[in-house]
Order: structure tokens, then sequence, then C-alpha cells
């Protein structure tokens, strides 16, 4: 590869590299190495388990469209199993349906190809600076546990806990989460909270579809009837609001 991008990664950040194409496999494997990452590259979904159950890794690049499982089914099953490292998805159709299918099984980020490798790599580093920041900016360190309905909201942990059950928040649901909670009881733009938990730059359109299925996933979780939310509140024509209290919102 020429073009070779300066590193901000550490050693010790492990890509899993999912896909049956030997080209992008060596590609990727290839630049990413030169770019400072060390990365595992393997073929099928039953390799990927393998190493999965035996290795740690700071993020995995997934493909779509594998010999033994699709990509969305695949990311379903790993978040259900509690697997919850960044996954980025590569796609070869590109459509809408399938970028927003992956998000709402709990990926983070998406890339249709043919893609370029710097752009990869640009949204592979934030998925990575996301999952080391604990807190977005300004986020009270010394409080981390915030009551969200019945649940409590542990900043550090990343997860939300009601009695003996514990949610392990995404990295795009933690994102969202807190930057609600963070600027409560001001409300946020979708192009704020888009630009709080972007992966990428530009697409704002796709960027605002993302926080939409990422708030419907959350609300699924917290409110007790997600089709009237009373804690994350839509602030109709601009954006949502955290309201602790569960009352309306004043706006």
């Amino acid at each position: 590869m020429t073009n070779q991008v300066s590193t901000d990664a550490k050693p010790q950040e492990r890509i899993l590299l999912v896909d049956d194409d030997a080209e992008i496999r060596s590609l990727l494997t290839t630049y990413l190495g030169d770019n400072g990452f060390a990365v595992r590259a393997v073929a099928s979904a039953q390799d990927m388990r393998r190493l999965l159950e035996r290795e740690t890794f700071s993020a995995m690049i997934l493909d779509v469209m594998l010999p033994d499982g699709d990509g969305i089914s695949l990311c379903a099953q790993l978040r259900a199993d509690k697997f919850f490292l960044p996954i980025l998805m590569l796609t070869a159709r590109g459509q809408e349906i399938d970028r927003i299918l992956g998000i709402e099984v709990g990926a983070d980020d998406y890339l249709a190809k043919p893609f370029s490798p710097r752009e990869l790599l640009a949204r592979l580093r934030a998925l990575i600076r996301r999952k080391e920041y604990a807190l977005v900016p300004g986020a009270p360190e010394d409080k981390p546990i915030v009551v969200v309905a019945d649940w409590e909201f542990d900043a550090q942990a990343r997860t939300l806990t009601k009695g003996e059950t514990t949610h392990a928040l995404t990295t795009g649901e933690f994102a969202l989460l807190n930057a609600l909670i963070t600027h409560s009881p001001r409300p946020l733009s979708r192009e704020r909270l888009a630009e709080l938990s972007r992966t990428r730059e530009g697409e704002t359109n796709e960027n605002f579809r993302s926080v939409d299925v990422q708030m419907a996933r959350l609300r699924k979780i917290v409110e007790p009837d997600s089709r009237t939310p009373r804690y994350l509140q839509t602030v109709w024509g601009f954006g949502y609001v955290f309201v602790p209290s569960g009352k309306k919102a004043t706006t």
C-alpha cells in the first residue's frame, strides 16, 4: 500500500477482521498493520467465534456476507452473548436497509464496498477512541451513577442495571445516552447528538438516522412504554432530551 497514514494507534490495539475475500483480508492486514494495529484475519463465522473465545480485541471489522452466516445475524448473536467490542460492518450492497439493520442489532458503524482504506482507518480509530473515553468531555466524573427510569446508568462500566438485570451498552448506545445525561435538562439537537457520537465525517442524514435508531433501542430498554417515552423525550423538530423526573419537558 502507498500513502501510509501516520499512526495514533497503540501497539496493544488488536483488530479482528472477518471477511471471506482473501484480497481484502490481505490488503487490510497490511494497511492496518502499517498504521500500528495488530490484525487477526479470518474468513468465516466459525473462525471468528474461535478467536473471540480465546483472544481479546479492541474492535472488529465484520463483513455482512460470509460463507457460513450473514454479518447482521452474527452481530445480533454476539451482542446477545455479551461480546460488546466495537463492530464496524462491511457491506457490498450499500443499501440503507442493510446499514440500519446493522445498527439496530448493535453494530457501531458501517462502510460500503468498495471503500477507501484511509476512510476505514479513520472510522476504526474513532470507534476505539469512543470506547477508550469512559465519559463524554465535561461529564461529572465523581458521580458516574445516574437513575434513568427504573435503571441505574453506570458511566464507568457502561451499563444499565435494574435489580439482577444488567444491560451492557454498545458503543453507540453509550455515547447517545451519556451525552443526553451529561447535558440534561438542556435538549440536544439531532445534529449535536450525531456530532457527539459520530464515527465518521459527513453523511449527515445517515448520522441523523443512526441517532434515531439508537434512541429507539435505548427506549425499548429503559422506558415503561417505548411508544410514549417519559425519560428520553423527543423535542419535535429539534432532537431529544433526558428528563430524570419523567414529567413533560418544557422547551
